[in-house]
């Protein structure tokens, strides 16, 4: 049985007690959600030990370099702020991969977390749902068994966080917090993909996935199982956030670094380059904030470390997820986004928001000749003319294609079941309240999305708020430039029909067939 239920509170440390001289282990740390952890850890508990991030060589860059970058965030900035010198001190990297063998680490560096470690935090994975599924179960999968077999190592092990998804199980449409069965056995996908040329592997993969939509959710789903076998034997909970998006309020409201989720709608709407989604506005939208999430990453991690492993004990598993908490459907979300873009409007606009959300295929494809590529065309030929490299057919691809890979979440519709995530928030102390106590239900949303929309307009495209006078006035231009364009059409096409005598036969052509003339 679990332990959830049963567990006091009252003889536990409290959370900043617990995480006091703790050595903290974390994949996945450079991250969006992974520098949000090791914020929250360090500016929260700042008397914890020390935090070892994984990272690996990328494009050329070396582990120590990337820790470098890494600090540089915008992210650290209230760190920095309030208490410079905590990162410096307290955290350090382990070269490694989460893709290889033993996680790429070196014997040192694993006799080092073997012999310090207390918690672990399992946040990295291959989030991309077009991967080939080698790609995907080298990461997903492989590297959740590397970290369980490292785990199993360490010495002074009190939690291992495993970081799965809410879409692990879309094949339902009720998802409960349990841990399904598998859709296949985990170690003879492993041996297959080791042993499969790619080639051959590819035209395989449809059939291996069944009814799971994508290898990120497959992967997902056989990663939750390498868990769930240890299940008595290691203290081990598995979070399932939904799509995490822009936080609330820590380390900065609105703070985003990437255009996934709703953000990036209203974001590429702002610009004008969006205007079509096909999708249904009365679709409620899960969507967790991920300063929410991480605080419910390291309460999951106070309670199950703070209680020894019983052979009895399960393998909790928690939905981060907004069901039963506070739901907005994707029409409301598009409603929002409109009031908020003629509020803060885009210095890079390129023409006015007006974009919706269709259920028709139909209608959506003619949107995106006539609204998306029609004028991408044009403006690119312009480009063209003037020298400059063309570009805005190239992004309405990007656009076009991860319209196409998100189809399958925009068009369907699940309910997280998530008893267990607010019976966690329960079990938190009084003095623990203030600064980890996470919920939803009284979230001002037009605020929230207004805080998002902002932290996507200074920190990924680095325009300035006191330009804002300059946008809002370049907005009414196109807004007025966008209705005079509207009218000459409508007139040009009354007018067509009007001098064509096509209304007038075609209402004689009615009034004929209801006749039956």
């Amino acid at each position: 049985m679990g332990f959830l239920e049963d567990v006091d509170t009252s003889n536990l440390p409290n959370i900043k007690e617990y995480y006091k001289g703790k050595t903290i282990f974390i994949t996945g740390g450079s991250g969006f959600m992974g520098k949000v952890l090791v914020e929250k850890l360090l500016y929260s508990c700042s008397n914890l030990d020390r935090i070892y991030l994984l990272l690996r060589t990328k494009k050329g860059v070396k582990p120590e370099d990337r820790l470098k970058e890494l600090y540089a965030s915008e992210c650290f900035s209230r760190l920095k702020k309030d208490k410079p010198g905590v990162f410096e001190s307290k955290v350090y990297f382990i070269a490694g991969d989460c893709s290889e063998i033993g996680l790429g680490m070196s014997e040192e560096d694993r006799t080092l977390i073997v012999n310090r470690a207390h918690i672990f935090f399992h946040v990295a994975a291959s989030v991309r749902f077009d991967d080939p599924l080698k790609v995907a179960v080298n990461l997903n999968l492989r590297g959740t068994k590397e970290v369980i077999e490292l785990a199993k190592e360490t010495r002074n092990l009190e939690v291992l966080v495993h970081v799965s998804t809410s879409y692990a199980n879309t094949n339902r449409a009720s998802i409960d917090e349990v841990v399904y069965p598998p859709h296949a056995n985990w170690r003879d996908t492993l041996d297959v993909c080791n042993s499969m040329d790619d080639t051959t592997l590819k035209y395989l993969t449809p059939k291996y996935l069944g009814e799971l939509p994508n290898t990120y959710v497959f992967t997902k789903q056989l990663a939750e199982h390498v868990v769930y076998e240890q299940r008595g034997k290691l203290p081990i909970i598995i979070m399932r956030p939904s799509i995490v998006i822009s936080s609330v309020s820590e380390p900065i409201p609105g703070w985003i670094e990437n255009l996934n989720g709703p953000v990036g709608l209203l974001i590429a709407s702002g610009l004008g380059i969006l205007r079509s989604v096909y999708s249904d506005p009365d679709l409620v939208a899960d969507y967790m904030p991920v300063d929410v999430a991480i605080k419910m990453f390291i309460v999951g991690a106070w309670l199950r470390g703070s209680k020894k492993i019983e052979p009895t004990d399960d393998v909790e598993v928690y939905h981060c997820s907004t069901s039963h908490m506070k739901t907005m459907t994707l029409g409301e979300i598009i409603d929002h986004g409109k009031e908020i873009i003629r509020e803060v409007p885009l210095d890079k606009m390129m023409w006015i928001s007006d974009g919706g959300i269709t259920k028709s295929r139909l209608v959506h494809y003619m949107k995106v000749i006539i609204l998306h590529l029609l004028p991408a065309l044009l403006v690119d030929f312009l480009l063209s003319l003037s020298g400059k490299p063309p570009l805005l057919v190239k992004l309405q691809r990007r656009i076009y294609s991860a319209n196409i890979a998100l189809n399958y979440y925009l068009t369907q519709q699940w309910k997280f079941v998530n008893n267990n995530i607010l019976q966690l928030r329960e079990k938190i102390r009084i003095e623990d309240k203030r600064e980890f106590f996470y919920e939803m239900e009284t979230i001002d949303r037009l605020q929230y999305f207004k805080n998002g929309c902002i932290a996507g307009k200074v920190f990924i495209l680095k325009e300035k708020m006191e330009d804002l006078p300059k946008a809002k006035k370049n907005w009414k231009r196109f807004f007025y430039l966008d209705l005079t364009l509207k009218f000459l059409f409508y007139t040009a096409v009354i007018w067509f029909v009007y001098s064509r005598d096509i209304l007038p036969s075609l209402c004689q052509w009615t009034y004929n067939f209801l006749l039956g003339e």
